[in-house]
């Protein structure tokens, strides 16, 4: 880190930097880092803790959870991981018309550790509190903290612009990394809720940090872009209220009943985040606004959009069926050496941080050679490589049919097979959703690219409720079919969606 020579000057390459960039990505990179840190160390541990204490439960980890089937824990993981990237979107809105990005991000990391903090009182009603504040907590600080690192630049054409997101892309990965180490280990061998404390700590200290740093941040960080007119803020809250007073009114017959189960939330979240993103969808492709040339990269962005889908919902499941797979089935020690069934979950940061700049130089590479494969074919290639890692799944989960515990190098192999399948699709379609956006959509896109996530996860979620085992060899042989076969089908037609995307390459 370098000292300023001239604190203050108008020449920024005198001003107090972070690695030759603003002071301020220092601020973000930390805020970011502990952010991830509780994100995934409460994640590492979710699903072990939702079958911890029941018939199904994971070995080789103390009771104390809620007692809930493999099925169960899957839909409430997959549904917990979509309302997450459910929730940018109106994060993004929060930012952009309430409270400005920097007031955001303070909010959210508040509301954030609330939820890890609720995570680390036992109950139920506690439980599913804390779940629904950190999802809420990371929309609102996901959609807004990487506005705040392109504030601190000066324009698009600034040339320290893109490796000041590559740092703090680092960071994001670095958190993720050291969560499952510290957190998996403290809530599956010591205790479940002391876990969670510690998320809670590794967020207040994101949010300390921040609060610290806030003087180092662009001043373009506390504005309120395009502000509601006193009009708007009261159709706002008329509304808001509204629908909550009619879904309180609902429950509230539900419950009275008797007939309430989980499923009469599970279902509801499941189908909203199926419905909202193809609405999301068809609302801005039948825009009458949108240019001749804007329609048809919309028509093009639609077949992405899919293939992004089918990829998250196999990919998250890292989480949860891959993670019960490592609990109950794979052998807990290697060289010897005993470790927690959570660390499997920072196998895919590790694999990011140092696979990521080696593809990073392969494409600049090939690029070279005018040998680079376009969009369309990264787009195949990540979904036939998430699909494979599901076909070589099938392998130890039959090996692990009669009770054998397998290598822990079966699900090393996979979560590696699946980080190159991201690092082939992931960057893509974020650059590829910035290129193809409809002007009037410009702010708005990189949302519709997080819905993809969010209808991925919510398949999952729904076939989970519907009693689809996804632990069972059948169903991961289908998904692994259809990824591969969707990965094929979009190369087949790589023609005819490349004339759909105009001058996007």
């Amino acid at each position: 880190m370098a000292s300023s020579l001239t604190k203050g000057s108008a020449d920024p390459s005198a001003e107090q930097t972070f690695f030759g960039h603003p002071r301020g990505l220092a601020t973000l990179f930390m805020t970011e880092m502990w952010e991830r840190f509780s994100y995934y160390g409460m994640r590492a541990l979710l699903v072990l803790y939702l079958v911890s204490g029941g018939t199904e439960a994971a070995t080789g980890t103390q009771g104390g959870g809620l007692g809930f089937t493999m099925a169960t824990a899957t839909a409430i993981y997959s549904v917990y991981v979509a309302m997450v990237y459910l929730m940018a979107m109106p994060g993004g809105w929060f930012g952009d018309r309430v409270w400005g990005a920097r007031k955001t991000v303070a909010i959210a990391g508040g509301v954030i550790m609330a939820g890890h903090v609720s995570l680390a009182v036992p109950g139920q009603a506690m439980f599913f509190l804390g779940l629904a504040l950190v999802a809420a907590g990371s929309g609102l600080l996901k959609a807004n903290i990487s506005t705040m690192v392109g504030h601190l630049y000066d324009g698009p054409d600034d040339p320290r612009r893109d490796g000041g997101f590559t740092i703090f892309y680092i960071g994001i990965n670095l958190g993720a990394f050291i969560a499952p180490l510290a957190v998996g280990t403290v809530g599956e061998k010591v205790n479940w809720h002391l876990g969670f404390l510690l998320a809670a700590a590794g967020m207040g200290l994101g949010l300390l940090q921040f609060l610290i740093g806030t003087k180092t941040l662009s001043p373009r960080s506390s504005l309120v872009p395009n502000p509601l007119s006193q009009q708007e803020r009261k159709a706002v809250v008329l509304k808001a209220a509204g629908t909550v007073a009619v879904v309180a009114a609902f429950y509230g017959v539900v419950v009275a009943l008797g007939a309430y189960t989980l499923n009469w939330a599970l279902v509801p979240i499941t189908l909203a985040g199926l419905i909202i993103p193809v609405a999301v969808l068809v609302r801005i492709k039948r825009d009458k606004d949108l240019s001749a040339p804007e329609q048809s990269k919309m028509t093009a962005y639609i077949w992405f959009f899919v293939a992004a889908a089918v990829f998250w919902m196999i990919y998250d499941q890292g989480g949860s069926t891959l993670s019960l797979f490592g609990s109950g089935k794979t052998s807990g020690t290697i060289f010897g050496l005993g470790f927690p069934a959570t660390w499997f979950q920072s196998l895919n940061p590790l694999f990011v941080m140092s696979l990521a700049p080696v593809f990073a130089w392969l494409w600049v590479w090939l690029a070279r050679k005018n040998q680079e494969p376009n969009t369309i074919v990264k787009f195949a290639m990540g979904l036939v490589l998430i699909g494979g890692s599901f076909f070589v799944f099938i392998v130890p989960m039959n090996m692990a049919g009669d009770g054998t515990k397998v290598s822990p190098m079966w699900l090393v192999s996979i979560y590696m097979i699946q980080t190159i399948g991201e690092l082939c699709l992931s960057p893509v379609g974020l650059s590829l959703t910035t290129k193809m956006a409809p002007q009037k959509y410009a702010s708005q896109m990189m949302g519709v690219w997080f819905l993809a996530v969010t209808a991925g996860d919510c398949t999952t979620g729904l076939l989970s409720i519907a009693g689809v085992n996804l632990n069972g060899t059948g169903v991961i042989a289908f998904e692994a079919s259809a990824a591969v076969l969707a990965g094929f089908a979009i190369y087949s037609y790589r023609k005819k969606v490349q004339s759909l995307m105009g001058n996007v390459h």
